[in-house]
């Protein structure tokens, strides 16, 4: 892996990379973590970060569903108690 210098610098009241055009990121946000000894991590979130939630409940058929459904509709009534 080819290792790249880049500036730093101050954008309003944040500190700035620039990050050349070998390494342009995808993304429009990224989470940053520093390592114990300091590194900085950069870790691209991609646009889409939902869509692996939205494929997982395509999934579920129409029996697992009504399933849930009606474990919901057993519920005990709620019970009358003094307030506090």
């Amino acid at each position: 892996m080819r290792t790249l210098i880049s500036r730093v610098f101050t954008n309003g009241n944040s500190q700035a990379v620039r990050i050349p055009l070998e390494l342009r990121l995808e993304s429009r946000k990224v989470e940053i973590t520093r390592t114990p000894n300091g590194d900085l991590l950069i870790h691209p979130i991609p646009s889409d970060r939902g869509q692996a939630l939205l494929e997982a409940l395509d999934g579920f058929d129409v029996d697992f569903i009504a399933a849930l459904e009606a474990d919901r509709n057993d519920q005990p009534e709620m019970q009358d108690r003094e307030p506090l």
